[in-house]
């Protein structure tokens, strides 16, 4: 039997917690065609970031009805990753393919590790400045999300999560997401839905260089994106019912056990 037509069933549930989370779905994607598929890392990488179009695309759709993505914020933020995903595009062409792999599982570690670890520890508090925006975000279950954010420092970090995107195949979510709540000091629920919405650039920008490179294999693309459409639905209306506590700890939990797997694969 050809393994190929496993992968819209395989996207279906990265789909789902991709969603729930607020990543691209690449931490899952990447592993999946690197250890499963034998796929090169860096063809993984602009596959993976084609199929990420879809899942923003459709997370965006859903977190829209719910009125939970602060637009405002997501549109300065994403204008600040594009030019990382450019360069981090670029990267893959220039390293070898299993120091790509070894980078992706311990940025994996890192991140799973500052989801799971106490929250508040790694908040950086900062004092209202000119550069700081008070935002109130209503959702259409009436619930209220008011919090103060430094965008100055968001706007510089999210270069970042940009140049992961390319780099490593992911929608940059998973740096995102962090940086929107601990640094930024963002709601996880308001953080998680406007970092789907900021993956539509970050992702669009990163897979035009891939394409130019031939990083990308189209066939699975269509395949994958059956499958993270429907499961990205699911998962983003399933999201607001799980609090915020226990949404960073599946995020963390599951980065986890995925980049164990793929550090052992690399060493």
């Amino acid at each position: 039997m050809d393994p190929t037509i496993l992968l819209p069933l395989i996207a279906f549930f990265v789909g789902i917690i991709a969603a729930m989370i607020g990543v691209g779905g690449g931490v899952f994607i990447v592993p999946v065609l690197c250890l499963i598929f034998n796929i090169e890392p860096r063809v993984a990488f602009g596959t993976s970031l084609a199929t990420i179009i879809f899942t923003s695309l459709s997370s965006t759709m859903n977190y829209s009805r719910q009125k939970r993505i602060d637009y405002r914020v997501g549109l300065v933020l994403g204008a600040a990753t594009i030019p990382g995903a450019f360069i981090g595009a670029y990267l893959t062409s220039v390293i070898e393919s299993r120091l790509l792999g070894l980078i992706f599982g311990f940025f994996l570690v890192f991140v799973a590790l500052r989801m799971t670890t106490k929250f508040g520890f790694f908040k950086f508090g900062f004092p209202r400045k000119r550069d700081s925006w008070h935002r109130m975000i209503v959702g259409s279950d009436g619930n209220i999300f008011e919090y103060d954010i430094n965008i100055g420092l968001g706007l510089a970090l999210s270069f970042f999560g940009g140049l992961s995107s390319g780099l490593l195949g992911i929608g940059g979510g998973s740096v995102m997401v962090p940086i929107m709540c601990l640094v930024m000091n963002m709601p996880m629920h308001v953080a998680v839905a406007t970092s789907m919405f900021i993956m539509i650039f970050t992702s669009i920008s990163g897979v035009v260089t891939h394409i130019s490179f031939g990083n990308v294999l189209f066939e699975y693309v269509v395949l994958l994106s059956i499958g993270v459409i429907f499961g990205a639905q699911l998962g983003a209306y399933y999201s607001k019912r799980i609090s915020a506590k226990n949404l960073r700890r599946i995020f963390g939990v599951v980065l986890l056990l995925v980049s164990v797997r793929m550090i052992l694969k690399y060493v």
